[in-house]
């Protein structure tokens, strides 16, 4: 059944939570009641809408109810027909596929929605704790239902006035009344994977926008000089508004109670006014362990969608435009990659990046990056810091390489019921002689990346020792071959991860630090960080001994290429990661490396790790022999 009808009400008894609101619906001399989150907010009185029954409305005191999932919900807008409820949503396959030969590494399967419940938001709360990891930082307010204590904290909590456990989350801290969240749903996830993988909130555009110039001068109102200005107003405002309604509420009521009713008088009418063609991405957050999985990129690709679909937030005019402004655009290009352009950035210097949801607005942008003076060349604010090495000027080549280790046996010296029961066993006096690598003969090209599998005590490891020593010249019996050759060029420069032999040293410095230290660029040290699996900006600050052991070796991975070599050796690659992580983790190391040129030559254990590196050649070692495949 189709009902049109009017929404009817005062404005304040609408939202409760921001997971919950209450929409009262005038359908001829009937009230229904719909029940929905805080979406329901954004309602002005006197709206028409048009509700699709799913379900018979529930009668409770003669109002007639609808549930979250009775109902679908239409709003009109200059006689457009705009849908509401349920809130949108839609699933995208999030794929991996390699750089080189295209082939798809793994899926994620994700939903993209819009937050409804308080569970959501509990999930965003958590998720903001992620990204501010700090004990003093409180995210979220919540609010006691029985005493109305309201309560700063990351999560929920019994009330510490009236010991209740009747406490839900109110507000996510440093959002507006005007915020809207989508949320990236993980799913046919595993227990002990999160359930919410990243949040994006979107908001109204910010009211006023200046740009500064090079020399320093500041342009005002920049935008209404490229784009129509009603594209960006009436904004949500009610700072403005408060100014505006102080004055008049002096006269009637004493200066503390105007002061007290300002707020929420000023939020309602921002509210009922706010009315763009353009909308802003205020906040993006991945949970730190997904971040290099491009989870980022689709998340914004996601709310772009939802955007202009649903004329987020308002639900208003259509949108032209989405704008987003963002330090961390410097050293991240996601926004970049989605589609986005920069501008210009702002009096404080902060990059404002566009993106065009209709041709108008595509049209506005290209011809202010044509010509204006100041505009950057094709809208472009990130670059690659990281570069190319010198790659080596000729192969590794082995030629007849063979290791024999010797070791001697004897029960000298042991306690003697010891010796008694290894002579039982014929064990007295012995030299023994193994042969670990036998007669090898392969060459290992200039920028290849180069895998190294075999069983334990095989001989992987004693294969990059052998690498390492040719390099360096030592001369200690463990890194020269016993008989044959091996050729490298004379510009190698090579960085070593041997565990417990060859390992960055970390001292009492953050990480970034340490990767600043060794490479001498920020943004640089930056995008390996990123590439190396910490790409949360709060491990940035965290030194060594304060991460987990599978970050560590993120580090050290982070240490070697802050080095810029052209020839890594790494022993046991991500060892101590779980599988999901250290696919991400080789992927991304293997694409910096082909990106600059590295040689490298990695052991692992692990056939997804395998996959994920994606090597030119894979080394099989074992009981001696060397077996090389080449990639086909």
């Amino acid at each position: 059944m189709i009902l049109r009808g009017k929404v009817i009400g005062s404005e304040i008894p609408r939202f409760k939570h921001r997971w919950f609101g209450i929409l009262e619906v005038e359908v001829g001399k009937e009230v229904y009641k719909l029940y929905m989150s805080g979406v329901a907010q954004w309602f002005v009185t006197g709206d028409e809408v048009e509700i699709i029954l799913k379900q018979k409305p529930k009668v409770k005191d003669k109002e007639k109810i609808l549930d979250f999932d009775d109902y679908e919900l239409y709003k009109f807008y200059n006689g457009e027909k705009i849908k509401v409820w349920p809130l949108w949503e839609k699933e995208y396959d999030a794929k991996r596929f390699s750089p080189l030969t295209g082939e798809l590494l793994y899926t994620y399967r994700i939903r993209a929605r819009e937050a409804t419940y308080e569970s959501d938001f509990e999930a965003i709360a958590e998720l903001e704790q992620y990204h501010y990891a700090s004990q003093k930082e409180k995210v979220a307010l919540w609010r006691c239902e029985k005493c109305g204590t309201i309560i700063e904290a990351n999560t929920k909590r019994i009330c510490p006035k009236c010991k209740s456990e009747e406490v839900h989350i109110l507000e996510i801290k440093g959002s507006t009344p005007a915020s809207r969240f989508l949320l990236l749903e993980l799913e046919n996830r595993e227990e002990y994977e999160p359930r919410i993988l990243a949040y994006v909130r979107v908001d109204s555009p910010i009211p006023l926008m200046h740009r500064r110039l090079p020399n320093g001068e500041v342009e005002r109102n920049i935008r209404e000089k490229i784009f129509p200005e009603d594209w960006f107003h009436p904004a949500f405002w009610p700072e403005r508004i408060m100014r505006e309604l102080y004055e008049e509420l002096k006269k009637e009521y004493p200066r503390k109670i105007a002061r007290q009713m300002l707020w929420e008088k000023a939020k309602w009418e921002a509210l009922r006014t706010s009315n763009t063609a353009a909308s802003r991405i205020a906040r993006v957050v991945v949970h730190p362990d997904y971040r290099s999985d491009g989870l980022g990129q689709l998340s914004v690709k996601a709310a772009l969608e939802w955007i202009s679909e649903r004329r987020i937030p308002e639900m208003r005019k259509r949108k032209h435009l989405v704008e987003t402004i963002a330090q961390m655009a410097r050293y991240n290009p996601f926004f970049e990659k989605v589609g986005f352009k920069f501008l210009w950035e702002t009096a404080s210097g902060r990059p404002v990046l566009y993106y065009p949801l209709t041709e108008e607005a595509k049209e506005y942008i290209e011809r202010f990056l044509k010509e204006d003076t100041y505009a950057p060349k094709e809208g472009k604010l990130w670059k690659p810091s990281y570069g190319k090495v010198e790659p080596l000027k000729g192969s590794i080549v082995f030629k007849d390489v063979s290791k024999v280790f010797e070791s001697s046996l004897d029960v000298k010296g042991l306690p003697s019921e010891i010796q008694q029961l290894l002579e039982a066993f014929g064990v007295r006096h012995r030299v023994i002689q193994r042969q670990v690598l036998r007669n090898l003969n392969f060459e290992i090209k200039p920028k290849e990346l180069v895998v190294v599998v075999g069983a334990s005590g095989s001989g992987k490891t004693t294969l990059i020792r052998l690498i390492l020593g040719a390099a360096k010249g030592f001369w200690e019996e463990k890194f020269r071959a016993t008989s044959g050759e091996i050729e490298l060029p004379e510009n190698v420069k090579v960085s070593v991860l041997i565990p417990g032999e060859f390992e960055p040293s970390f001292g009492s410095e953050s990480i970034l630090e340490h990767v600043y230290r060794k490479i001498k660029d920020l943004n640089a040290a930056v995008e390996i960080l990123n590439r190396s699996g910490l790409s949360d900006a709060v491990l940035y600050r965290a030194k060594f001994n304060e991460l987990s052991t599978g970050q560590k070796e993120r580090a050290k991975i982070a240490s070697l290429l802050a080095e810029k070599p052209n020839l890594i050796l790494i022993d046991e690659f991500a060892a101590h990661l779980d599988t999901l992580t250290a696919m991400r983790v080789a992927k991304k190391a293997s694409e910096i490396m082909r990106e600059a040129g590295i040689t490298a030559v990695i052991i692992t254990h692990r056939p997804e790790v395998v996959k994920a590196l994606d090597p030119d050649k894979v080394i099989f070692v074992g009981y001696g022999t060397a077996k090389v495949e080449e990639k086909a």
